[in-house]
């Protein structure tokens, strides 16, 4: 794969995303050498260029081109937060530059660029700020170079990838064809979905941000002067790279600080985004936004009223963050684009955690549960794309490849599709029902083809102090505090606060490929407070894996560009949380299984269940929280279900 540069590995191991270091060994250290000797011999490389933007910063970029300067060459492009610095300053070797080479050897001038903010980038880093100018200044200067052929494309994994979309928008001339990869945190309103980049779930806070901000929002850096000779950074990039040395943080401890909003204060983290009011010209703190702030609109964001007109060829994982935002994007492209650019919109779903696509192996395991051979030819596929749409070579590969391939979990398969979600998938809907004691895996909650005449609700206790853990999940970048993945349920459905709705052992096989929509009628002693969701695949020996979790603060019960409404006690409310996804053949004897509390923490922030910010408490209430079940109250989960 074309991960977009040597940082972005680090980015699946964290705590340090981009910036930790790993003492080599000699055969690793040889290796590297000849490979940078071997770019040496091949390439035209230009490292340390300041590129400059309209309002006068600069950004660092490595280019490097075939020597051939008889042709001009397209250009691949990855723009990231991520160290790339060409030296590994610890080993005082090369760094790995076996991407680059792979680009040259095929005919590609490779271009590689920090954000603002980041390393020998100029400007204080902004989530929400520059990316858009940025990004678009960016293409336009690369388009125009000597030995441009004037084409660009644009590759990479999450925060690599997540700019490509809003600059895409803009129409920036040159800019071909993209390949976003785990993207969720470029994407902001893409109704249901009101995210904000990962920000939020159903209004709660998807705490992953927190650490991530904790090694990225570095305003205050060291920085060379502004008139620094380019050979005099190169020179300097074997001896700086200007890398943050942050402490290690327990993160499952840290996540727990109230107030949230000075979680990062608490561990020493540089100020930024996150909590602090700069810069005020982009809305101030992420954490003090409501889901709709208008503040969410102003910056580098993809939202649904965002018109994108290249190819794309999107790849995604089902542990990974978002997925649910990241295919209403896709449709939303398929739908809104010209004809002839809606029609070469390509999309790959893994069953791996977060840009962990190339990880896969014979005998893939995610968690716990194994997924069998998930492998793909992705070096192929993503040359074979910028071939097409860079080069003009066209050897047959968009007639080739299926517009949506997909890997069912259960069958442990790769399938194809036109569409997603696949044609012919139809609704199929269970009632939740119970004799109001559906509390833990031992109660008697089912999932059953109609809802029950009278209303027996289900009801437990909710202390924010004491809330359910997260246990694997599909997430990214939260350090020690959730693993990603797919684990066996059981010692959270062993819990009090957790409802357990399960159907009887299926008599037969059913695929479910798209969609899964919750409908919950509600009740609290709160003003407000969360309602959580996971769906889980219950073997015949009991272990229950999850699959997609979702979430939703019930003063959002009534949509997110309306005013929050408060809970009254004894009032039963209808809650419709944000979608969840999958693709997972339930097998013959399997349950299908939802689980339902009111939280999921550290995945999402706690309801401290007060009616207040939530963000600048530090003392929580206790709820008692129901669920209703009946003709009246039909709780209900509508799952989309594809018959082959």
């Amino acid at each position: 794969m074309l991960w977009a540069a040597a940082g972005i590995a680090a980015c699946l191991t964290w705590p340090l995303e981009g910036q930790r270091r790993t003492i080599l060994d000699a055969a690793d250290q040889e290796k590297r050498k000849n490979t940078e000797a071997e770019l040496q011999e091949i390439a035209i490389v230009e490292r340390k260029v300041m590129v400059p933007m309209r309002d006068g910063k600069s950004m660092a970029a490595d280019i490097y081109r075939p020597k051939d300067t008889s042709r001009k060459y397209p250009t691949i492009f990855s723009r990231t937060p991520y160290n790339f610095n060409f030296w590994d300053v610890r080993n005082g070797v090369p760094a790995d530059m076996t991407t680059q080479l792979e680009a040259v050897k095929r005919g590609y001038a490779y271009v590689v660029m920090n954000e603002r903010g980041h390393f020998f980038s100029e400007g204080n880093y902004d989530i929400l700020g520059p990316p858009l100018t940025d990004g678009y200044d960016a293409i336009q200067w690369i388009t125009t170079r000597p030995w441009s052929n004037g084409k660009l494309g644009a590759i990479g994994c999450s925060s690599t990838a997540e700019w490509q979309m809003a600059v895409a928008a803009q129409g920036p001339p040159g800019f071909t064809t993209m390949i976003p990869q785990g993207f969720g945190a470029g994407v902001g309103r893409f109704a249901p979905y009101y995210e904000q980049g990962n920000w939020y779930r159903g209004g709660a806070i998807q705490m992953l941000f927190i650490a991530w901000l904790y090694g990225e929002q570095n305003q205050v850096r060291p920085m060379f002067p502004k008139d620094t000779q380019r050979a005099d950074l190169i020179r300097a990039s074997k001896s700086f790279d200007l890398a943050q040395q942050l402490p290690p943080v327990d993160w499952s401890k840290a996540l727990r600080h109230l107030p949230v909003m000075d979680i990062m204060k608490n561990v020493d983290g540089p100020g930024g985004i996150f909590a602090d009011s700069m810069p005020v010209e982009t809305g101030g703190a992420m954490v003090k936004r409501a889901p709709n702030d208008p503040a969410w609109y102003k910056g580098g964001l993809w939202h649904d009223n965002m018109p994108v007109n290249i190819p794309g060829f999107w790849f995604l994982s089902w542990y990974d963050v978002s997925t649910g935002p990241n295919l209403a994007a896709y449709n939303y492209v398929r739908r809104t684009a010209k004809p002839e650019i809606a029609d070469q919109q390509y999309l790959v779903i893994a069953p791996t955690l977060h840009c962990a696509f190339k990880r896969a192996t014979k005998n893939t395991v995610v968690g716990e549960r194994e997924m069998g051979d998930a492998r793909l030819e992705y070096d192929e596929m993503t040359y074979g794309w910028f071939d097409h749409f860079l080069k003009g070579e066209d050897k047959g590969l968009l007639k080739k490849m299926p517009k949506v391939r997909y890997f069912t979990m259960g069958i442990n398969k790769w399938q194809s599709a036109d569409t997603w979600p696949p044609a012919g998938a139809t609704p199929m809907t269970f009632y939740l029902s119970s004799g109001g004691k559906a509390n833990s895996l031992y109660g008697d909650g089912v999932l059953a083809a109609a809802a029950p005449p009278a209303d027996q609700p289900d009801s437990f206790v909710y202390d924010p102090m004491n809330p359910a853990p997260s246990y694997g999940g599909n997430v990214c970048c939260t350090g020690n505090a959730v693993q990603g993945g797919s684990f066996d349920q059981r010692q959270i459905e062993a819990r009090a606060d957790v409802l357990v709705y399960s159907t009887e052992p299926l008599k037969e096989g059913v695929e479910v490929s798209g969609p899964i929509e919750v409908t919950l009628y509600v009740s609290s002693d709160a003003k407000d407070t969360d309602f959580t969701v996971k769906l889980v695949d219950v073997e015949p020996d009991g272990r229950a894996f999850n699959l997609d979790e979702t979430i939703q603060r019930v003063r959002y019960r009534n949509g997110y560009d309306k005013p929050v409404a408060m809970m009254e006690a004894g009032k039963v409310y209808k809650v419709t949380l944000q979608p969840m996804v999958t693709s997972n053949y339930f097998a013959a004897g399997h349950r299908i299984r939802i689980e339902v509390s009111s939280s999921n923490f550290p995945r999402f922030d706690r309801n401290l269940n007060t009616g207040g910010n939530n963000y600048d408490e530090t003392k929580g209430v206790v709820a008692r929280n129901s669920v209703h079940h009946s003709r009246e109250y039909p709780s209900q989960v509508t799952l989309t279900v594809v018959k082959r």
